[in-house]
C-alpha cells in the first residue's frame, strides 16, 4: 500500500513529520492484525495521522485521531484522509494531563509510536492514560480467545510476506482489556525510558515488553497472554 503524506516545515510538538519508527509500528501491527479487529481504538499523538490512515485503509480499523490541542494538526490530518480516498476520521484535541473532552471516552485499544520525546510530559502522557484506561466500561478483559480464531489465522497467511526471511513468526498475543500499546523505535536516552515505566508503575500500571519495542501498559489487576 502506499500513501500519501503532506508534512509541514514546523511544528512545537514535532507533530509535523512522518517518523521512521511509524513505519517499523505499522508493520509490526500489520503482523498482529488480529489485535485490531472489533476494537474501539484511539492514537495518541497522530501527528500527520499517518498510522491512522493505514490502519483504516488496510484493515477498516475503527480508530480516532489525537494531537496536541491544536487546529493546524486537525487541519492536516484532515487533509491526508482526504488525500488518501478516506472520510475524516474522527480527531479529538487533546494536551496531555488536561481534562480529556470526552467525559466518558472508552476505547478499547490506545496506541501510540514514539511519543515519549519530552521528559517533563511524562506526568502529563500518565495522567492522561490513567484516565483513559480507568473510563473503560466493557466487562470483558480481554481481546478474542486463545483459540486461534480463522482472523487470526488470515493474520498469519498476511503476515508470511513480511517474514519472508526471518524463522521468528508471530505470537498469537491477547492483550487486556483496555490497554496502551506503544513502539518505542527511537532511541531515547535509558534513563529517560526508565523514567517513564517507572512512573507507570508507580501509579499501578504493568508494563510488559512486547519484543520489536512494542510495550503493552494496562492496570495492574490485568494480564496480557499469549500462546
Amino acid at each position: 500500500m502506499v500513501l500519501q503524506i503532506r508534512e509541514f516545515a514546523f511544528h512545537v510538538v514535532n507533530a509535523n513529520l512522518l517518523w521512521p519508527g511509524t513505519l517499523s509500528f505499522a508493520e509490526w501491527l500489520a503482523l498482529h492484525q488480529h489485535l485490531l479487529m472489533g476494537q474501539k481504538i484511539l492514537e495518541l499523538g497522530s501527528g500527520t495521522g499517518a498510522l491512522a490512515i493505514f490502519l483504516k485503509k488496510a484493515f477498516s480499523a475503527d480508530i480516532t485521531t489525537s494531537d496536541y490541542n491544536d487546529e493546524i494538526i486537525e487541519e492536516n490530518i484532515a487533509f491526508n484522509c482526504k488525500l488518501n480516498g478516506l472520510t475524516v476520521l474522527p480527531h479529538i484535541r487533546h494536551t496531555w494531563g488536561d481534562p480529556f473532552p470526552i467525559s466518558r471516552a472508552s476505547f478499547d485499544l490506545i496506541i501510540a509510536s514514539d511519543i515519549l520525546l519530552y521528559v517533563k510530559q511524562y506526568p502529563n502522557l500518565i495522567r492522561t492514560l490513567l484516565v483513559l484506561l480507568n473510563n473503560f466500561a466493557n466487562e470483558d478483559s480481554s481481546i478474542g480467545s486463545l483459540q486461534k480464531s480463522s482472523t487470526y489465522e488470515k493474520s498469519m497467511k498476511s503476515a508470511d510476506s513480511l517474514y519472508k526471511n526471518c524463522e521468528q513468526k508471530p505470537k498469537n498475543i491477547q492483550l487486556p482489556k483496555p490497554c496502551f500499546l506503544m513502539s518505542l523505535r527511537r532511541r531515547l536516552p535509558k534513563e529517560d525510558e526508565t523514567v517513564f515505566f517507572n512512573s507507570c508503575e508507580a501509579k499501578g500500571l504493568t508494563v510488559q515488553h512486547l519484543g520489536s519495542r512494542v510495550y503493552c501498559i494496562f492496570k495492574l489487576e490485568r494480564r496480557l497472554k499469549t500462546c
